[in-house]
């Protein structure tokens, strides 16, 4: 039980559970499967789920404007979108799964999640799930340029049942093969409760958070490394060990730990947790 790897997510693909005729190996990832923008979108009036009814039926009602992405598309800020993605699944034996964004889409401030037909709930893949993705996308600080075939979330499926480490063999695990460290990469104190726990860098003169420009210009997402980083970041130094952060703005923050995730393990980043503020 557990979660599936990467010869799992090759199986799956060769049996036409997870369905895509044109994937490439660079989608499947250790313990997750990247998914894909389709040519099929729309610009829509309202979020939704749609537990009751397949999602096309639902999506004629809240269409604003057709878009096909085989061209190169912007898509404005704060303007709600949904693609079909080029996967679809045919999933069977006691299979289901979760969805979440990459890390690349978080860095950007791209809100986005994951609804399927008869699903009550976003980034759910219930349990022997056959049928459609579609990905619900809205781009909060950017303008940003998409098209077919680009990667914005990736999905983990699971067979039969979770297999959380519980926090005592997490601590111990780290006590014989470390898996968090300092910014030296030395061993460090593992914080563990209910997970790993991990904070801010907030060293004295040094650049701890950059903040999202409001006239950035448009963002090209399948670029790598030909975007100015002054054109959309502005810098933020910690003042006197501290740093406020204001509400409407977008930040990236340095962590404060670096961590090793083992070769036997997959991680799950919790994105959200009353208790710690």
């Amino acid at each position: 039980k557990g979660s599936l790897v990467f010869s799992d997510y090759f199986e799956l693909l060769k049996n036409n559970n997870i369905v895509n005729k044109n994937y490439i190996s660079s989608q499947i990832q250790p313990s997750s499967i990247d998914l894909t923008l389709s040519e099929e979108c729309y610009e829509i009036t309202a979020s939704f789920l749609s537990p009751k009814c397949s999602i096309r039926n639902k999506l004629k009602d809240i269409i604003e404007k057709k878009i096909n992405l085989n061209n190169r598309f912007i898509f404005k800020k704060n303007t709600t979108y949904l693609v079909k993605l080029n996967e679809k699944l045919n999933l069977t034996k006691d299979i289901f799964g979760k969805c979440n964004p990459k890390s690349s889409t978080g860095r950007l401030d791209i809100f986005c999640r994951t609804i399927l037909d008869f699903s009550d709930e976003y980034e759910k893949i219930p349990l022997n799930y056959i049928g459609e993705i579609f990905l619900e996308i809205t781009s909060r600080s950017f303008n940003i340029e998409f098209k077919k075939g680009d990667s914005l979330n990736q999905m983990r499926l699971i067979y039969y049942n979770h297999d959380y480490i519980d926090d005592e063999s997490l601590q111990n695990f780290h006590k014989s093969d470390s898996i968090i460290f300092d910014q030296f990469g030395n061993k460090n104190i593992a914080d563990i409760s209910s997970g790993l726990k991990i904070s801010v860098d907030l060293s004295k003169n040094k650049t701890s958070a950059y903040i999202a420009k409001n006239n950035a210009p448009i963002l090209k997402f399948d670029s790598f490394r030909n975007h100015k980083v002054i054109e959309f970041w502005d810098t933020i130094k910690t003042v006197e060990g501290s740093l406020i952060i204001k509400p409407g703005k977008f930040y990236i923050l340095k962590s404060k730990q670096k961590i090793r995730i083992p070769k036997n393990m997959a991680g799950e980043m919790i994105p959200y947790d009353t208790a710690i503020g």
